[in-house]
């Protein structure tokens, strides 16, 4: 039988069919003898091939005996175990990394590591920048020099307040609607001087995707997915007063169907579980992950990093070297370009700290 992994509990993987039904299964002990260098062989998204119940073997239980190809996936190095990776998510059509810029704080590093692995794997990625409800003048004056960073990159940013519903979907009364962007639906966004500065809000840009959710413990993912989808009901927690950090409560991966989105851009009321329309046809679905302290790099080439920093990969082709690397070459067009600022100083620091990748716990630091 073939079906979708949508819940991964580290043991068990639930496997949904395309007529509803839903397996738990087991991994063949065989399985991992393939060579894969992978904490978990099976992630949430991949398409599987399991026997059920009634030909599983003893005790009748369900065994996935193949994966299909994989499109994309994303992938990080394995806590505590460097020589071994460890798959996030896997055919995702959009990876959205969940940061704050206080209340904890996301470097940048972590960032722009997300962001690399991301390219590696041609996965599109956006940045939800949560928690702005809670930010002062000088918080909000820091969000809106980061996220002009990223959007001259060319990576979407959604400002937004899990708690509040700010710049989660469309504001009652709008008057304009929504339109979004991609083709994603046909639902309007607001246009001309009120429109805001960016795509507009996040639900209706979700619409029809597979999406991840990536971030630190305690950027409010948990938050952002019950606001999404109130369904889910994930468990939150507050912050460590005393280190102003987050507390891991999803302990597990798993998707979760997103809700259409209306005429004026809210939220459809979701069918009844016996009512409700084939996995796959309602407004998309979202694959929460548990909140992740640090982002390591896994088998990156040294001369490749460079491929995955937009910008330096595109002034890289004027240096005097083919096989420069952006650290002390003469005719170096990168190294100019940084002195010139058309670089940025934080991007070419996670640059460097992942050319020299050997200390996983170097990321997690403060600039």
């Amino acid at each position: 039988m073939t079906g979708l992994v949508i819940r991964n509990t580290g043991s068990w993987y639930d496997v949904r069919t395309d007529d509803g039904q839903l397996f738990a299964c087991k991994v063949k002990g065989n399985f991992r003898l393939r060579g894969i260098r992978s904490t978990n062989p099976v992630a949430v998204g991949d398409i599987v091939e399991f026997t059920p119940p009634s030909t599983g073997g003893a005790g009748g239980g369900s065994f996935i005996t193949e994966i299909h190809d994989r499109r994309n996936y994303i992938i990080r190095r394995a806590s505590n175990l460097s020589k071994q990776s460890h798959i996030i998510a896997a055919n995702v059509d959009l990876a959205c990394l969940v940061v704050t810029i206080a209340h904890p704080e996301t470097n940048t590093t972590f960032i722009d590591r997300f962001l690399a692995s991301a390219e590696a794997y041609r996965v599109p990625v956006a940045l939800i920048f949560n928690k702005v409800d809670l930010y002062d003048a000088d918080e909000r004056r820091y969000l809106d020099a980061v996220m002009a960073l990223y959007r001259h990159l060319g990576y979407p940013c959604f400002p937004v307040s899990a708690e509040t519903g700010e710049g989660v979907t469309v504001p009652e009364g709008s008057p304009e609607g929504l339109t979004v962007p991609e083709g994603s639906s046909s639902v309007k966004r607001p246009v001309g001087p009120s429109a805001p500065e960016g795509p507009g809000p996040l639900l209706p840009y979700l619409q029809g995707k597979t999406t991840l959710f990536s971030g630190n413990s305690g950027v409010g993912k948990s938050t952002l997915l019950n606001r999404l989808i109130p369904d889910a009901r994930a468990k939150i927690a507050p912050l460590s007063e005393a280190h102003d950090q987050g507390q891991h409560t999803t302990t597990f991966s798993e998707m979760y169907e997103l809700p259409m989105v209306g005429s004026e851009g809210t939220l459809n009321p979701q069918p009844s579980t016996l009512n409700r329309p084939p996995w796959g046809t309602t407004g998309g679905s979202i694959i929460d992950t548990p909140g992740i302290r640090g982002f390591g790099t896994f088998d990156f080439e040294r001369e490749e990093v460079s491929h995955y920093f937009r910008e330096i990969f595109q002034i890289g082709h004027d240096c005097r070297f083919s096989n420069c690397t952006h650290t002390h070459e003469p005719g170096c067009a990168v190294l100019k370009a940084l002195d010139n600022h058309e670089i940025a100083e934080s991007r070419y620091r996670s640059y460097l700290s992942m050319l020299q990748d050997e200390d996983e716990g170097k990321y997690r630091e403060k600039f």
